[in-house]
C-alpha cells in the first residue's frame, strides 16, 4: 500500500514540509519534541511526515526514500514514543526495541543521535553491539546491566543473541531494519533470518532504505505484516541544455544535490582529479575509489604534488583497523575544509557535517552505490555537488542512470591542466614506498573493473592499459595475468629510460635496511642452493597424421549427431518451462536469418524444431538404457556398409 501524505506533495518543494513535529498526529510527547527542537530540528522531512505516524499507529513500514532525507530520526522518534508508552517499566533484561544496520560506523552513527532521545525514556537501558570490540567484555556487560533496546551489527547481534540466554525477547515492540538493501548485499541474510526467528511475530518493523532491491522485497514479504509503502521522491531537474528533449520526472536523488559527470581519457584522469581538486580548494570533499589499495596509493601520492602540498588529506578504507577507522573519520568531520580519500565503507548512512562536493574518481562496481555516494552531500536542506570520473568507452553509463532515475549534466573537459603525471614518476623513483603501492593499486583496479556489476558498459577488455598506467604514473606496467594472456592496449605508456627498478629504495631508512638484509639473505640462500639448470626437452618430430577410417569418422559424427540432439533438449526444455520464449529458442538453436529475425515459415519451422527435440529426448533416454546401443549401432553401419 502506497502512503498517502501531504508530505509526497512537499518533496517537490523543498527538503522540509510545513508539517511541524509539535503538530503530528499522533502527538509527539513534550519531551521528544523538545529534543528534536534543541537538535535544531522543528519541521519533518516528507519522510518524517509520511513515516512516523504509521510506525505510531500500530503498523508495519517499508520506506524507500532517497539518501540523506532523514530516515534515521523517521525511526528513532517512533522507538522512544512507541516505548515511552509502555504501562510499565521494563525489566533489565526485558529487550524493547532492536536497531540493525549494516556497518559499525553507521550503528555508532545512530546509536550518538539517538542518544538525546533515548536520555528521555526512565529506567531504559540501551547497548550498541558493532565488531572490533572484545565479545567476552560485551557478553559481560549485558550479563550484568542488561540492555532494553540494541542497536548493532547483524553479525555481534547474532552473536550476542546466540550466546546470551539471559535476554528476553518475548515482549519487543519493535525492529528496525536500515539501510535494508546493503545488510542483504554484504551477505547478512543467514544472520538477519537468525535475528526474525527469535523476535516474536506480533511486533511492529520498519524496513528503511534508499533502493529497494527484489531481494528487499523478499524481506519485506517475511518480516513484515501488511506493511504500508512509503516512498518519497524527488522531482528531476533539468538545466538548459536538457530542456525540451525530457520531462520532469521523479528522482532518487536529493533535492539540493547537483549531478554532473566529466568523460576524459584514462592518461589524463589524474591530473583532471587535481586541476578540479585545485578548484575547490577550501571545500570539504570526499574522493571515492575502487579499492583500499587505490586509497593507500592516493593518499600517498596526493600530498607529494606541488599544488595539493599543505592539503589535508586524510584515507579512509575498510581495511583499517577500527581505531584508525574511527580516528579518520573523527579527524575529517572536524574539518571545516579538507579531502578524504575512500572507499564504499564510508558511502552509506554516514551523516558528515558540511560536505561541498563528492568526487567518484572510479564509479562503483555496484549501480546501486552510486546514489549512496553522491548522498553524502546536499543532506535534509542543504546543497552539495557531485561528480563522476568516466572513460570515453564509458559513456552509456550517463544514460543508464537516467533511466534508473539518476539524471547527470556534463562537464566540460578542460584541456590545457597541468601534467602530473612526471611528478608521480618523480616521488617512485625517489622513494620504493610510492612504487609498490602504485604497483597494488593498478593491479587492483584491473581485477576491480572485472567484477563491475554493469559489465556490458565496463568491459575490462576494452582498457587501454598503456593509458592507465600513466594515469597511476607507473614506472613499468607491471607483468599481471590479465596483460599477459589478453591482447589489450599498451598504447600511450611511455616507459622510464635508463632505470633499474630494483634499485629503488625506500625513504623510510629502517625499511630500506630491512630490505637490504632481505636480498642479502636471499642472495645467500642461491648461492648455497643454485637452482638446477631446466633441461630443454627434446623436440619429439610430428608424427605424420593417419587417415582415419570410415567407422572412426562414423562414429565422430555420431557424437557431434548427440551432443547437437542433447543441446537441442536442453533449449526445449527451457521453452517449455517458460525461461526462453520461442524466438530466443529460434536464435539458440541458429535457425533464425543472420539479422536475428525470424525467416519466412517460422511457424512450420518451430514446430519442426520442437519435434527434433522431441525425439532427441527419446533418443538420449533410449540411449541410456542399453549398454549395447552403441554395438547395435555400430552393426547397423556395417550391414549398411555391406549392402553398398
Amino acid at each position: 500500500m502506497a502512503a498517502s501524505s501531504p508530505a509526497a506533495a512537499a518533496a517537490a518543494r523543498g527538503a522540509l514540509t510545513e508539517q511541524k513535529f509539535s503538530e503530528m498526529s499522533p502527538a509527539l510527547s513534550a519531551e521528544v519534541v523538545e529534543a528534536l527542537r534543541s537538535g535544531g530540528f522543528r519541521r519533518c522531512t516528507p519522510v518524517q511526515a509520511a513515516t512516523i505516524p504509521h510506525l505510531l499507529s500500530h503498523k508495519d513500514v517499508a520506506v524507500d526514500a532517497a539518501t540523506g532525507s532523514g530516515k534515521t530520526l523517521a525511526f528513532i522518534v517512533p522507538v522512544v514514543e512507541i516505548l515511552r508508552r509502555r504501562s510499565s517499566p521494563p525489566k533489565s533484561h526485558e529487550v524493547l526495541a532492536v536497531i540493525v544496520s549494516p556497518t559499525r560506523e553507521l550503528s555508532s552513527q545512530i546509536y550518538n543521535v539517538a542518544q538525546p532521545f533515548f536520555a528521555t525514556l526512565k529506567d531504559v537501558s540501551s547497548i550498541l553491539l558493532v565488531g572490533g570490540l572484545d565479545i567476552k567484555a560485551e557478553l559481560k556487560r549485558v550479563d550484568e546491566q542488561g540492555a532494553n533496546i540494541l542497536v548493532g551489527t547483524p553479525g555481534k547481534l547474532c552473536d550476542v543473541m546466540q550466546r546470551e540466554d539471559t535476554l528476553d525477547f518475548k515482549n519487543l515492540e519493535i525492529l528496525i531494519l536500515d539501510e535494508a538493501d546493503r545488510l542483504l548485499d554484504m551477505g547478512f541474510q543467514k544472520q538477519i533470518n537468525f535475528i526474525l526467528s527469535k523476535l516474536p511475530k506480533l511486533r511492529r518493523t520498519g524496513l528503511f532504505s534508499a533502493t529497494q532491491t527484489k531481494a528487499v522485497a523478499e524481506l519485506s514479504k517475511a518480516g513484515l505484516r501488511n506493511p504500508m509503502r512509503v516512498e518519497v521522491k524527488t522531482e528531476a531537474k533539468l538545466t538548459s541544455k536538457d530542456a525540451g528533449q525530457q520531462e520532469l520526472g521523479p528522482s532518487k536523488t536529493p533535492l539540493g544535490l547537483r549531478l554532473e559527470y566529466m568523460i576524459c581519457e584514462a592518461s589524463k584522469k589524474s591530473s583532471q582529479l587535481v586541476d578540479f581538486l585545485v578548484q575547490n580548494n577550501g571545500k570539504k570533499i570526499m574522493v571515492y575509489f575502487a579499492t583500499c589499495a587505490c586509497v593507500d596509493y592516493w593518499a600517498v601520492v596526493l600530498p607529494l604534488l606541488n599544488s595539493l602540498k599543505g592539503s589535508p588529506i586524510i584515507a579512509y578504507h575498510g581495511k583499517m583497523k577500527q581505531r584508525p577507522r574511527e580516528k579518520a573519520l573523527a579527524s575529517f568531520s572536524a574539518l571545516s575544509s579538507g579531502i578524504l580519500v575512500c572507499t564504499d565503507v564510508a558511502a552509506r548512512g554516514l551523516d558528515i557535517p558540511s560536505v561541498d562536493l563528492i568526487v567518484q574518481y572510479d564509479p562503483p562496481q555496484d549501480p546501486n552505490v552510486f546514489i549512496h555516494r553522491a548522498g553524502r552531500t546536499a543532506r535534509y536542506d542543504q546543497e552539495g555537488d557531485a561528480i563522476v570520473f568516466l572513460l570515453p568507452k564509458e559513456d552509456t553509463y550517463v544514460e543508464f542512470l537516467k533511466l534508473r532515475g539518476v539524471p547527470l549534466t556534463e562537464r566540460e573537459c578542460p584541456s590545457n591542466i597541468e601534467d602530473v603525471v612526471t611528478q608521480i614518476r618523480s616521488a617512485a623513483l625517489e622513494d620504493r614506498n610510492v612504487m609498490e603501492k602504485g604497483l597494488r593499486a593498478f593491479v587492483s583496479f584491473v581485477r576491480a573493473y572485472k567484477e563491475h556489476h554493469c559489465s556490458y558498459i565496463f568491459r575490462w577488455k576494452d582498457l587501454e592499459i598503456g593509458k592507465l598506467a600513466m594515469e597511476y604514473g607507473l614506472l613499468q606496467i607491471p607483468s599481471m595475468p590479465e596483460v599477459k594472456h589478453h591482447s589489450l592496449s599498451l598504447e600511450g605508456f611511455i616507459p622510464v629510460d635508463d632505470v633499474d627498478v630494483t634499485q629503488i629504495k625506500y625513504k623510510d631508512k629502517a625499511r630500506e635496511k630491512q630490505r637490504k638484509k632481505a636480498l642479502k639473505r636471499k642472495a645467500e640462500e642461491e648461492a648455497q642452493n643454485p637452482k638446477p639448470e631446466k633441461k630443454r626437452a627434446r623436440e619429439k618430430p610430428e608424427k605424420p597424421k593417419r587417415k582415419k577410417t570410415g567407422k572412426q569418422r562414423q562414429s565422430i559424427q555420431t557424437k557431434e549427431d548427440l551432443d547437437e540432439l542433447a543441446h537441442e533438449y536442453r533449449l526445449l526444455k527451457k521453452l517449455k518451462r517458460g525461461d526462453i520464449d520461442e524466438d530466443e529458442y529460434e536464435k539458440l538453436t541458429w535457425f533464425g536469418d543472420s539479422d536475428g529475425e525470424a525467416s519466412d515459415g517460422d511457424a512450420s519451422d518451430l514446430d519442426e524444431k520442437k519435434e527434433r527435440g522431441n525425439k532427441a529426448q527419446k533418443k538420449l533416454k533410449q540411449r541410456g538404457k542399453d549398454r549395447g546401443g552403441s554395438r547395435k549401432f555400430e552393426g547397423k553401419s556395417k550391414r549398411r556398409s555391406k549392402r553398398r
